[in-house]
């Protein structure tokens, strides 16, 4: 163990470098939602309908979940943070060139190359945790991460509702640009690499370490080799053989459903239905996300503070005296297995079943006049949203820890794919059988997708890994 190693930073240090790679991280779902008050705008500049519209958030979705693919297996080679270093220079040139944009299909392709370049953060979060804070705390730390992952969605409606009343939508983009530069500036002065190889560290790595943690404007801009293992065609592809662990598949199935419906399904349809539904301007569209992000924030309490507590409290049961800590500091036998974790998931999947059937049940009864019950119950939806989310990812990166950054990969993959497809079918679902035969839909897949399978991998998940 040596300075080098992330596990010996400063606290501050380890702290910086979380808040950095957690809000380059929220910039990814955030530049997904930036547009989700702004779909009429969008539809009459260019003449498209406003589902249509829609397609510059679900098509951003959808590169989220697959970029990520191509972002790890570099960054294990060549290390996290010149990648992310990289995706902020590109996607700031990729917002300038959706705000220039002269039509429906160049705003939708330079909307891609954004989403593309914006997703390292998004997926890689869970291994720059685990790579710099121990197992008793993982928990709480992964949690920000997620949470900042979870808020993007709601607080760029909020916020560019207000931007596009004023100023025109266009800003939307110019106003991200300047953000991703400044992110850059911040990042290159104070981002540090976690990526670090124990028991066999190649020389290169603690050379890289030592300038960045010097600050020599020189070693700032080098960019070396980390792991010499040759790429490989499989390294891109690994991600997806998690497929084959139910113990990865299964919680992050059951997370992705959740997110569906508590959360892609509340902002696809609140940035398209309340504007037609209730005469909301995209200012007023804005407003309606403040109950996602107070439980969003509510719910990241419960997921990951509590979590950690419930299974520190578990492990005080298991030993009579101090645990045994190992060299990663992860706790000895007497640790509870990951499987106690997901206790705390089921009252988070109860609360996202009943928030989705009040937001749908009370939008039937509201008519053509708004009120605030419909958002109460995304903001209850958006509570057991938060809490599936961290519960959910830590128990799989806890399973498999030594391929977290796999791990993260894996399971924002699949959570941007139903994300992706979500918008294709559920708008005409909601047309066709209306609001309250929808809320029943609702429940049978995320009784039968997140509840069941969740009972299921708690009860056989030791065995299965």
């Amino acid at each position: 163990m040596t300075d080098n190693d992330p596990y010996n930073w400063p606290k501050h240090k380890k702290v910086i470098n979380l808040v950095l790679v957690a809000f380059h991280a929220m910039m990814g779902t955030f530049t997904a939602a930036a547009v989700q008050s702004v779909f009429a705008e969008i539809a009459a500049d260019f003449g498209v309908s406003i589902q249509s519209a829609s397609y510059m958030l679900s098509l951003v979705i959808a590169v989220l979940g697959g970029a990520p693919l191509i972002w790890g297996p570099i960054s294990q080679r060549f290390g996290r943070r010149p990648i992310f270093l990289l995706s902020l220079l590109c996607s700031l040139a990729g917002n300038i060139g959706c705000a220039v944009s002269p039509s429906y299909s160049t705003m939708a392709f330079c909307r891609a190359i954004t989403g593309f370049f914006i997703s390292p953060a998004i997926a890689l979060g869970s291994g720059v945790v685990t790579e710099t804070f121990f197992k008793k705390e993982r928990a709480s730390y992964i949690g920000v991460w997620t949470i900042m992952v979870t808020l993007g969605v709601p607080v760029a409606p909020l916020i560019f509702g207000f931007v596009s009343v004023r100023v025109g939508y266009l800003w939307i983009y110019w106003i991200m640009a300047i953000v991703n530069g400044v992110q850059f500036i911040l990042g290159f002065f104070l981002l540090s690499e976690s990526r670090y190889i124990r028991n066999s560290v190649p020389a290169c790595t603690p050379q890289l370490s030592a300038s960045v943690n010097g600050r020599s404007f020189g070693s700032l801009l080098s960019v070396r080799r980390i792991d010499p293992t040759p790429l490989s065609w499989w390294d891109f592809v690994r991600p997806l053989s998690f497929v084959t662990r139910p113990c990865v598949i299964i919680p992050a199935f059951a997370y992705a459903m959740v997110f569906l419906w508590a959360n892609i399904v509340m902002t696809v349809e609140t940035g398209s239905l309340f504007p037609e539904k209730f005469g909301l301007n995209p200012e007023q569209v804005g407003l309606q996300n403040i109950s996602l992000i107070v439980g969003s924030l509510i719910g990241e309490l419960m997921g990951g503070f509590l979590s950690d507590w419930w299974m520190w409290r578990r492990q005080s049961k298991n030993e009579k005296n101090s645990a045994a800590v190992d060299s990663e500091g992860s706790e000895g036998h007497h640790a509870p297995q990951p499987e106690f974790r997901l206790w705390v998931g089921y009252p988070g999947l109860l609360l996202a079943i009943c928030g989705v059937v009040v937001y749908l049940v009370q939008l039937d009864r509201a008519g053509d006049t708004w009120n605030i019950t419909p958002i109460i119950g995304a903001g209850i939806a958006a509570v057991g949203n938060q809490i599936v989310t961290t519960v959910a990812t830590t128990y799989a990166v806890d399973c498999y820890r030594e391929s977290a950054a796999d791990v993260g990969v894996f399971v924002c993959f699949v959570r941007q794919m139903w994300g992706f497809i979500g918008p294709f079918w559920f708008p005409q679902m909601i047309l066709e059988a209306g609001f309250r035969p929808s809320a029943g839909i609702a429940t049978a897949m995320l009784v039968g997708a997140s509840l069941i399978p969740m009972v299921v991998v708690q009860w056989k998940g030791r065995s299965w890994r």
